[in-house]
């Protein structure tokens, strides 16, 4: 998708001074009760200091009705770390995400204030989040006073927040980190769930009509679920299906480097995607409502698609084509099946909202930091690659860096791997250029002397995300 067109699409709300309509409160010390969010992991918690003062907390309410909390240590050094949560299926909605809290509780020893904020509403809260966390860190400054300095973090979902809030004009943000983030965006996020989806449907259960789109509550798509976990647990037993499933796992960015998996050897590796696309294509399915219900529509499609040309751009493609060539398959022959019987169309109003607000479009305007893990299932690491195409696209790589940690789980980094990665943006805010900071060898030093939960930072290259396009009207 051209960067063009993401901009024009996106409409940038400034920053709203709603310190008057903020409700805000000292709080006590006592924990926020929260639920993690769906995707966070919880890494072994920072060691702390037993003489240390407790944190002074601040809990508010914004005006949409969000909910803020922020800790500032007694000896705070002036810098504010700006916590956005990833996707919460809902109903609970807390400001807290205790996922994130060890990296808190390491943050705040190490003298940054803390603050995080829910959003108006669960699931994809794209439409306000970015402004619900500019709204927090107007609430916080107006409680504690200006900060000297404010990285915004996210995380998956968050990621994404926390990468379009980098490209607001005069935001208030100084630098962004962005961790396992959805940074491919919204559209391509539906895109390449969709095409998994419709491979599946269409070579697996020809003939049967299978809804694949337009879902609006998880019970509308219960049946599809249904059917494609007994289709895909079925291919597993004959050559023709384990072909098939080898073409579905590569349209959905299966990772093909997994521990115990043997990459030269092809059964064994498509096995193991199998296994990971059983697990993953309906837990996405199921999720889609949300977004659906978000932005008005469904903005995914498959009408124009040349599977052909997406399955040659894909790094899967020989493993794809050996999983075929065994099962006396014709691998054209099933991509022009699927060129020729895509007809899912998108919402018009649906892909407008997406585009406008849930898409990225390079223009960034601070200094970003993207980190990922190489295995991850639900944000794959090839979002990182396209993302990359956009900044550079928009000519923004100067203020752009991606670093990569060797282990396999969504959003699954240490503490110390986090601690590192937000130290190396305060480093460049603080010298004014990147240098060194952001290289492999320096993250994973810096990480690994915090002396806290470990560290694999590596240096990797992501294959081409094969699912980004542009919609063209076929009427």
């Amino acid at each position: 998708m051209t960067r063009n067109l993401r901009q024009s699409c996106r409409t940038i709300a400034s920053t709203s001074a709603l310190a008057a309509l903020l409700v805000t409160a000292a709080a006590s010390p006592a924990a926020l009760a929260a639920q993690p969010s769906a995707d966070a992991s919880t890494p072994a918690p920072a060691p702390t200091t037993a003489s240390a003062a407790p944190p002074t907390a601040a809990t508010g309410t914004l005006a949409d009705g969000a909910a803020w909390r922020a800790e500032v240590p007694a000896n705070w050094n002036g810098k504010l770390v700006l916590f956005a949560h990833g996707f919460r299926p809902g109903p609970a909605n807390p400001a807290w995400d205790t996922g994130f809290t060890p990296t808190a509780s390491a943050l705040v020893a190490r003298g940054y204030a803390v603050a995080s904020s829910s959003y108006a509403t669960a699931g994809w809260a794209l439409g306000t989040a970015a402004q619900d966390q500019l709204d927090t860190l107007a609430a916080f400054e107006q409680r504690f006073g200006k900060a000297n300095r404010v990285i915004a973090v996210g995380r998956s979902m968050g990621g994404l927040v926390t990468s379009m809030m980098a490209e607001i004009p005069d935001s208030g943000i100084d630098g962004a980190v962005s961790t396992c983030g959805l940074v491919g965006g919204g559209v391509s996020l539906n895109n390449y769930q969709l095409d998994a989806a419709y491979a599946a449907a269409e070579l697996l259960l020809p003939g049967q009509d299978i809804r694949l789109a337009g879902f609006t509550t998880p019970a509308e798509s219960a049946e599809t679920i249904a059917a494609l976990k007994a289709a895909l647990q079925q291919a597993t037993a004959s050559a023709d299906g384990r072909a098939r499933l080898a073409l579905v796992a590569a349209l959905l960015n299966t990772p093909t480097e997994l521990d115990g998996v043997d990459a030269n050897n092809p059964e064994a590796l498509a096995a193991a995607q199998a296994k990971l696309v059983l697990e993953t294509l309906p837990t996405v399915i199921e999720r889609r409502h949300t977004i659906v219900n978000a932005a008005g529509g469904d903005s995914g499609w498959t009408t124009g698609v040349d599977y052909a040309k997406v399955l040659q751009s894909s790094a899967q493609r020989q493993l794809v084509g050996h999983m075929y060539a065994t099962a006396g398959l014709n691998l054209n022959r099933d991509l022009s099946t699927l060129t020729a019987n895509a007809d899912i169309e998108p919402s018009n109003q649906g892909l407008r909202w997406m585009l406008r607000t849930s898409t990225p479009t390079g223009e960034l305007q601070v200094p970003l930091l993207a980190t990922h893990t190489t295995v991850d299932l639900l944000a794959p690491v090839e979002y990182q690659e396209e993302y990359a195409e956009t900044v550079r696209q928009a000519g923004r790589n100067s203020l752009f860096r991606q670093a990569f940690v060797n282990r396999a789980g969504h959003c699954n980094f240490t503490v110390a791997e986090n601690i590192a990665a937000i130290e190396a943006m305060d480093q460049r805010l603080q010298t004014g250029h990147w240098g060194s900071i952001a290289t492999t060898a320096n993250l994973q030093h810096a990480a690994t002397s915090l002396d806290l939960d470990g560290a694999n930072y590596v240096e990797f290259r992501p294959d081409e995300f094969i699912n980004d396009r542009v919609w063209t009207p076929t009427r």
